[in-house]
């Protein structure tokens, strides 16, 4: 079946997907001429798939990472070592963290990192979630594992003026990450050595 151009639901989907992060027009463009050659299963299966995101995904209660039960995977298993918390800007950071294997303590995710530039201020990410944590359980380290840019480094610092008064041992990732780096796209022996030297943020 051919389809104009112009036709208004091929439009539409068009600009619906350019929303998406890294879809340019053009690739917005093939990726709506490939939903209208597959099957209507598939099609109907995608968009299922993104419903049930928005109705059955949630935010942890302790971490703040998504997830479909609550408290999620990560802080329901008792064989992580609950002294230690990681703190990362997106919850992509935590599945680059964990593919290395070297991490096995718990995590919070902030949701953003402060950028005025982007209308993004402290009280946008979830900081006073973690402070109230911090409070109530036996953490005795807290990592800042925020991307080595110039807005992570701000959330770090803020983050660590935040819980100065709490006694916890508060480190830094080590630097063999690039500058203006993010964590998601870091190789597994890059982030395990950045783990492994982390320092005290002072």
């Amino acid at each position: 079946m051919d389809f104009l151009p112009a036709a208004a639901p091929i439009v539409r989907l068009i600009e619906e997907l350019n929303k998406l992060p890294g879809v340019g027009s053009k690739t917005a463009q093939r990726l709506a001429y490939h939903l209208i050659r597959t099957s209507t299963e598939d099609a109907e299966a995608l968009a299922q798939a993104i419903a049930d995101i928005k109705q059955q995904v949630v935010f942890c209660a302790r971490c703040q990472n998504i997830t479909d039960v609550d408290p999620c995977a990560i802080c329901a298993d008792a064989r992580r070592d609950q002294t230690k918390v990681c703190v990362v800007e997106q919850p992509l950071d935590i599945l680059a963290l964990e593919r290395t294997r070297s991490y096995n303590g718990l995590y919070h995710v902030l949701h953003g990192a402060i950028s005025p530039i982007d209308g993004v201020g402290p009280g946008d990410l979830k900081v006073q979630e973690l402070v109230e944590r911090l409070q109530n359980h036996g953490v005795e380290e807290l990592i800042l594992a925020t991307n080595p840019s110039l807005q992570g480094e701000a959330t770090a610092t803020y983050v660590q003026r935040q819980i100065a008064g709490l006694g916890l041992k508060i480190t830094r990732l080590a630097r063999g990450l690039p500058s203006g780096a993010d964590l998601e796209y870091a190789d597994d022996v890059t982030l395990t050595r950045a783990l492994e030297g982390r320092q005290e943020f002072t």
